[in-house]
Formats: structure tokens, sequence, C-alpha cells
């Protein structure tokens, strides 16, 4: 294969695999036909095994070399180190985010990596091109070897638009989704809920991937549109998974999530399932446009603690739906309840809230909000 076929393949750049070829030694190992180089299939396993590691949070240059020192003692080249034996401090002031991933705090997600000298940063490793948060050629970002005058990505060609301050968690995610490597999608998602929670997990991995490869399909017209759809698929199934893993919720009334009758958006509620499900609160999911007539009477018919409404765009938040649903009640003459009725999403924020609801506007509040109304004294007395 050509490097641009190679490239085309693993989601990178091209200048950013002749870099790593000059600086690590990854790439075709000959010759063919004159002056031209074609990748071998051992020289495309050794590039793959490099991929992997890099998408799991290890330097480049650390990721190279174990690639190398594989393929030379004929090892699988996809099996890759053991991680239980990586110490968990690197020698470079930038150290191993991949052994230490499984074993960082909240914080450590936030976006900041801490080198070995106390220095927190932002930054990711200033040694090679980043495949998905750049997928630039750090040889050609300019001069100086440290990197110390490189910009930070921007959105051209290859790179994703993350910015500095985006965690090394969310970078390997977005390279994988870049890559199509689905196995490490799901694999790092599924890792990322399990070590930071929900909450933290989407707040500050998924979300900042799913914004970047976004805005990438937005302005790139359909280039991107088959990452995006991956990614949101492997997110979906991840959060559903979170939900079936969970252990039985506790009794009582559950919570209804829905979408507004015209709103397919469904991750993020998604998201509030798997949250209230980590939580124990017993629940039913609508899913995706919900007819109001459809959704109230849903909500007699389970006598739900509180209803929760996501709408994700001014147009689809159905503000008179809104409304109806906070005095829609059931039960004998006298006793009658209601729900407490939450608009979730950013569709709300265009006007005030609606009477009679709540607009909590973070994923950790609208769960906090709900797992309240579950184990309080229940729906609302008409």
């Amino acid at each position: 294969m050509t490097t641009g076929a190679v490239a085309k393949h693993f989601g990178v750049a091209p200048t950013t695999l002749r870099s790593w070829d000059r600086r690590y030694g990854i790439g075709p190992a000959g010759r063919t036909g004159g002056r031209h180089r074609r990748w071998t299939p051992e020289d495309i396993a050794v590039l793959a095994h490099m991929c992997r590691l890099t998408s799991e949070g290890v330097p480049p240059a650390e990721a190279a070399a174990e690639a190398r020192r594989a393929a030379a003692t004929g090892g699988d080249p996809m099996t890759g180190p053991d991680r239980d034996d990586t110490p968990e401090d690197s020698a470079s002031d930038t150290p191993d985010t991949g052994s230490g991933a499984r074993r960082t705090s909240g914080a450590a997600v936030a976006g900041s990596r801490t080198p070995t000298d106390g220095r927190v940063t932002g930054r990711g490793d200033p040694e090679a091109g980043d495949p998905a948060a750049g997928d630039t050629d750090a040889g050609e970002a300019g001069p100086g070897a440290d990197g110390a005058n490189r910009r930070p990505p921007t959105g051209g060609g290859n790179t994703l638009p993350f910015g500095e301050h985006v965690p090394q968690e969310c970078r390997g995610l977005a390279r994988a989704a870049v890559r199509l490597d689905a196995p490490t999608v799901q694999r790092r998602l599924e890792a990322a809920i399990a070590d930071h929670g929900l909450v933290t997990a989407w707040t500050e991995v998924i979300m900042p991937a799913l914004r970047a490869v976004g805005r990438k399909w937005q302005t790139s017209g359909e280039r991107y549109v088959e990452v995006e759809h991956l990614l949101s698929w492997h997110v979906s199934s991840v959060l559903r998974l979170t939900v079936a893993r969970a252990d039985a919720p506790r009794a009582g009334s559950p919570v209804v999530l829905a979408c507004t009758p015209n709103e397919l958006h469904t991750l993020p509620l998604e998201a509030v399932s798997a949250g209230l499900a980590e939580r124990g609160v017993p629940q039913r999911m609508f899913g995706a446009a919900v007819p109001a007539e459809a959704l109230f009477d849903a909500v007699r018919r389970t006598g739900p603690t509180a209803v929760a409404l996501w709408a994700q765009s001014r147009g689809t938040a159905d503000r008179a739906m809104a409304h109806r649903l906070t005095g829609v009640a059931w039960g004998i003459r006298g006793a009658r309840t209601r729900p407490t009725v939450l608009t979730l999403g950013p569709g709300w924020a265009a006007g005030p809230t609606v009477p009679g609801t709540r607009r909590p506007t973070t994923l950790g509040s609208a769960l906090d909000l709900l797992a309240a109304a579950s184990a309080g004294a229940g729906p609302n007395t008409a």
C-alpha cells in the first residue's frame, strides 16, 4: 500500500506518517518499483500496534519503541505490553497517561496531565503529531525540537478542533474514532465510565469528543460523517450497556424520560438514563419523538415521581406540552398526584422556564433532582 492509502486507512495525515518514519522508524521497510515506498502487511501491523498504544495514551516515542520491539521479537503485534508492568511515572515530563489512566482521579480527567516535576499542563504529547487532536507533522510544525513555537490545532486538514485543555483520554477516544477503530472506541468508552463514573466521563471525555467530531463534520462536508456515526453509535451502546449492567433499581415509582414530539436526538437522554441506573433509580425510557398524548397516557399509567423532557433545539422545545405535563394527574379523587417536570436540553434556554417546571443545566444537577424526587415523598399531591 502507498503512504497515502495507509494514512487514509488509519485516519492520519500522510505528513504524520512521514514524521513517524523519520523520528521513530515506523514506516515501510523497503522500496518497490523504483523510488516509491510501499507498506507491506508487516509494516502495517507495526503501525497498527503503535496507533493502538497511542490511543491508550502512550506517548508516540514509547509506543513506537514497543511496536518495533514486538515485531523484532516475533510477538503478536496487536497484543502490546502488559500495562500493569509499566511504571506510573516516566523519566519525561510528559508521563505515560495510558498506564495511569485507569488510576487517575476525576480531576485528572478534567483535562490536565501531571508531570513528574509537579507542573500541571493541558497539552498533549509534545513529541509528535497527534492523529486526532491534530494530524499534523510535528517535524514541520516550526522551529525547536521541543515544539515551543508550535501553535495549537485549529481544526484544519485532518485536525479535530479540540484546543489545548482536553483530557488525554478524550484525545485517545477521538483518535480511535477517526481511525474507525470500533473495538478501541468501545473499550475506551467503557473504561472512562468504569474509572470515573458516568457524569465525569460524559462531561469531560465523551462530550468533548462528540463536539469536536461534529464541528469537523460541519466544516468538512460529508468527510467525517462516518466518524460521527460510529462514535455516536458506540456511545449509545455503552450507555445502554451501563443500564443493563447496573444493579436492580430500588422499588418505587419510576422516573419517565422522553424526547419532545419532534426531537430525534437521544444521546443526552441516554446519559441521564445511565446515570439514574448507577444510582438505582427506577425509570422508564421512551426515547425519541414521543407524541404528546402518548406521553400523557404513559404518565397516567406509570405514576412517575418525575418526568424529564428533552429538547435539543429551540424548534423542538414544545413549551405548551411541558406546561400540560405539570397538570397531568392520576389516582383517586381527593388524593390525585402529579409528577415533578424537568425540561432538559439547550432547546429550553431560549425563553423563561416553563411555569411549574425545573430546568437543570448540567447532567449532574439533573440526576440530583431526579434522584431526590425518586427518594422523596413521591409525586406531588394535586
